[in-house]
Protein backbone atom coordinates (compact mmCIF):
# COMPACT_ATOMS: atom_id res chain seq x y z
CA UNK A 1 0.00 0.00 0.00
CA UNK A 2 1.19 3.66 -0.65
CA UNK A 3 1.20 5.86 1.94
CA UNK A 4 1.89 9.61 1.26
CA UNK A 5 3.41 12.17 3.48
CA UNK A 6 4.42 15.65 4.10
CA UNK A 7 7.29 16.74 6.08
CA UNK A 8 8.35 20.14 6.88
CA UNK A 9 12.07 19.93 7.59
CA UNK A 10 14.76 22.74 8.58
CA UNK A 11 16.73 23.56 5.12
CA UNK A 12 20.13 22.33 6.54
CA UNK A 13 22.60 20.06 5.34
CA UNK A 14 22.21 16.04 5.76
CA UNK A 15 18.56 16.00 6.58
CA UNK A 16 17.42 14.39 3.30
CA UNK A 17 19.89 11.75 4.14
CA UNK A 18 18.69 11.32 7.33
CA UNK A 19 15.18 10.79 6.15
CA UNK A 20 16.62 8.07 3.59
CA UNK A 21 18.26 6.25 6.31
CA UNK A 22 15.20 6.33 8.53
CA UNK A 23 13.15 4.71 5.62
CA UNK A 24 16.07 2.12 5.31
CA UNK A 25 15.97 1.27 9.45
CA UNK A 26 12.39 0.53 8.63
CA UNK A 27 13.03 -1.74 6.01
CA UNK A 28 10.52 0.48 3.77
CA UNK A 29 10.65 1.26 0.38
CA UNK A 30 10.37 4.78 -0.87
CA UNK A 31 7.98 4.92 -4.29
CA UNK A 32 8.72 8.35 -4.79
CA UNK A 33 10.62 11.52 -3.12
CA UNK A 34 10.34 15.03 -3.90
CA UNK A 35 12.11 18.30 -2.20
CA UNK A 36 11.69 21.89 -2.43
CA UNK A 37 11.39 25.26 -0.72
CA UNK A 38 8.25 25.82 1.03
CA UNK A 39 6.30 29.06 2.01
CA UNK A 40 8.23 29.72 5.01
CA UNK A 41 11.95 30.61 5.36
CA UNK A 42 14.76 28.21 5.71
CA UNK A 43 11.81 25.38 5.85
CA UNK A 44 12.09 23.03 2.74
CA UNK A 45 8.94 20.53 1.98
CA UNK A 46 9.60 17.21 1.54
CA UNK A 47 6.63 14.96 -0.30
CA UNK A 48 7.67 11.25 0.71
CA UNK A 49 5.74 8.19 -0.80
CA UNK A 50 6.18 4.76 0.74
CA UNK A 51 5.37 1.43 0.03
CA UNK A 52 4.26 0.07 3.38
CA UNK A 53 2.08 -2.19 5.19
CA UNK A 54 -1.65 -0.47 5.55
CA UNK A 55 -0.66 -0.54 9.36
CA UNK A 56 2.63 1.28 9.41
CA UNK A 57 1.26 5.25 8.90
CA UNK A 58 1.45 5.75 12.63
CA UNK A 59 4.95 4.06 12.95
CA UNK A 60 6.46 6.16 9.78
CA UNK A 61 4.97 9.02 11.23
CA UNK A 62 6.27 8.80 14.59
CA UNK A 63 9.74 8.01 13.52
CA UNK A 64 9.90 10.96 11.30
CA UNK A 65 8.76 12.95 14.70
CA UNK A 66 11.81 11.85 16.12
CA UNK A 67 14.47 13.05 13.66
CA UNK A 68 16.53 15.73 13.74
CA UNK A 69 15.03 18.82 12.53
CA UNK A 70 11.87 17.80 11.23
CA UNK A 71 9.30 19.76 12.28
CA UNK A 72 6.03 18.70 11.06
CA UNK A 73 5.22 15.72 9.56
CA UNK A 74 0.90 15.13 7.59
CA UNK A 75 -0.23 12.00 6.33
CA UNK A 76 -2.21 13.08 3.47
CA UNK A 77 -3.29 10.10 2.06
CA UNK A 78 -6.13 9.36 3.09
CA UNK A 79 -7.19 13.06 3.22
CA UNK A 80 -8.77 15.62 0.32
CA UNK A 81 -5.81 16.49 -1.62
CA UNK A 82 -4.59 17.85 -5.30
CA UNK A 83 -1.50 15.37 -6.49
CA UNK A 84 0.12 16.15 -9.61
CA UNK A 85 3.38 14.64 -11.09
CA UNK A 86 5.39 16.57 -13.85
CA UNK A 87 7.13 14.52 -16.69
CA UNK A 88 9.69 15.05 -19.49
CA UNK A 89 9.53 12.34 -21.74
CA UNK A 90 11.85 12.54 -25.09
CA UNK A 91 10.73 9.82 -27.92
CA UNK A 92 12.50 8.72 -31.31
CA UNK A 93 10.80 10.95 -33.89
CA UNK A 94 10.89 11.54 -37.70
CA UNK A 95 9.47 13.38 -40.28
CA UNK A 96 6.84 10.49 -40.64
CA UNK A 97 6.33 10.04 -37.06
CA UNK A 98 6.13 13.60 -35.72
CA UNK A 99 2.69 14.42 -36.66
CA UNK A 100 0.86 11.10 -34.65
CA UNK A 101 3.29 11.74 -31.58
CA UNK A 102 1.82 15.52 -32.01
CA UNK A 103 -1.73 14.22 -31.94
CA UNK A 104 -0.64 12.39 -28.84
CA UNK A 105 0.48 15.09 -27.21
CA UNK A 106 -2.37 16.99 -27.80
CA UNK A 107 -5.41 14.37 -26.58
CA UNK A 108 -2.75 14.11 -23.34
CA UNK A 109 -2.56 18.15 -23.19
CA UNK A 110 0.63 17.73 -22.75
CA UNK A 111 3.15 20.40 -25.00
CA UNK A 112 6.25 19.73 -26.79
CA UNK A 113 9.60 21.73 -24.90
CA UNK A 114 12.07 20.37 -27.78
CA UNK A 115 12.35 19.60 -31.34
CA UNK A 116 15.06 17.88 -32.88
CA UNK A 117 16.15 16.26 -35.84
CA UNK A 118 15.96 12.62 -34.37
CA UNK A 119 13.58 13.38 -31.37
CA UNK A 120 11.80 15.22 -29.22
CA UNK A 121 11.20 16.36 -25.61
CA UNK A 122 7.40 16.12 -24.22
CA UNK A 123 6.38 17.83 -20.87
CA UNK A 124 3.22 16.52 -19.24
CA UNK A 125 1.96 17.69 -16.07
CA UNK A 126 -0.87 15.32 -14.23
CA UNK A 127 -1.97 12.21 -11.98
CA UNK A 128 0.58 9.49 -12.32
CA UNK A 129 -1.98 7.15 -13.88
CA UNK A 130 -1.98 10.03 -16.95
CA UNK A 131 1.41 10.10 -17.41
CA UNK A 132 1.55 6.16 -17.37
CA UNK A 133 -0.98 6.15 -19.78
CA UNK A 134 0.83 8.05 -22.54
CA UNK A 135 3.67 6.19 -21.99
CA UNK A 136 1.58 3.62 -22.46
CA UNK A 137 0.02 4.97 -25.42
CA UNK A 138 3.41 5.77 -27.18
CA UNK A 139 4.95 2.32 -26.74
CA UNK A 140 2.27 0.43 -27.93
CA UNK A 141 2.48 2.54 -31.16
CA UNK A 142 5.85 1.60 -31.65
CA UNK A 143 7.23 4.99 -30.93
CA UNK A 144 10.61 4.64 -28.97
CA UNK A 145 10.94 6.14 -25.75
CA UNK A 146 14.63 7.44 -25.21
CA UNK A 147 14.29 9.07 -21.75
CA UNK A 148 11.89 9.46 -19.33
CA UNK A 149 12.56 12.25 -16.06
CA UNK A 150 10.00 12.22 -12.77
CA UNK A 151 9.73 14.58 -10.47
CA UNK A 152 7.49 12.08 -8.66
CA UNK A 153 4.16 12.79 -6.85
CA UNK A 154 3.61 16.60 -5.11
CA UNK A 155 0.59 16.54 -3.07
CA UNK A 156 -1.85 19.52 -1.55
CA UNK A 157 -4.25 18.98 0.72
CA UNK A 158 -7.70 20.98 -0.49
CA UNK A 159 -9.14 23.84 0.84
CA UNK A 160 -12.24 23.71 3.02
CA UNK A 161 -14.93 25.11 0.89
CA UNK A 162 -18.79 26.77 1.96
CA UNK A 163 -21.44 25.29 -0.48
CA UNK A 164 -21.29 29.05 -2.25
CA UNK A 165 -18.11 28.29 -3.29
CA UNK A 166 -18.85 24.56 -4.35
CA UNK A 167 -22.59 26.08 -5.92
CA UNK A 168 -19.89 28.48 -8.24
CA UNK A 169 -18.06 25.14 -8.97
CA UNK A 170 -21.22 23.73 -10.80
CA UNK A 171 -20.12 22.35 -14.26
CA UNK A 172 -22.30 23.41 -17.00
CA UNK A 173 -24.44 20.40 -17.52
CA UNK A 174 -23.60 18.51 -14.80
CA UNK A 175 -23.58 17.90 -10.82
CA UNK A 176 -22.01 19.29 -8.27
CA UNK A 177 -18.22 19.78 -8.24
CA UNK A 178 -17.89 18.27 -4.84
CA UNK A 179 -15.28 19.24 -2.80
CA UNK A 180 -13.44 20.85 -5.21
CA UNK A 181 -12.67 18.22 -7.73
CA UNK A 182 -11.41 19.39 -11.13
CA UNK A 183 -12.00 16.89 -14.74
CA UNK A 184 -8.64 15.84 -15.51
CA UNK A 185 -8.21 14.37 -19.08
CA UNK A 186 -6.58 10.98 -18.67
CA UNK A 187 -7.21 8.80 -21.39
CA UNK A 188 -7.22 9.39 -25.27
CA UNK A 189 -10.06 6.81 -27.26
CA UNK A 190 -9.92 5.90 -31.27
CA UNK A 191 -12.54 8.26 -32.26
CA UNK A 192 -9.82 11.10 -31.13
CA UNK A 193 -12.07 12.56 -27.77
CA UNK A 194 -11.09 12.97 -24.73
CA UNK A 195 -12.10 10.75 -22.08
CA UNK A 196 -12.78 12.73 -18.50
CA UNK A 197 -12.99 11.31 -14.57
CA UNK A 198 -13.28 13.55 -12.31
CA UNK A 199 -9.60 12.52 -9.90
CA UNK A 200 -9.91 12.84 -6.00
Amino acid sequence: MLHTFIALVEDKPGVLSRVSLLFRRLNINIYSLSVGRSERAEVARMTIVADASPTASHRIMASLYKLENVLEVDDVGHQANVSRELALIKVAATTKTRSHIFELVEVFRARIVDLAPESLMIEITGVESKIEGLIQVLTESGDEVLEVARTGRMVMRRGQHSSRVLSAMRLPGEGFVEHGVEPEVLEPDVTGSMEHRFDM
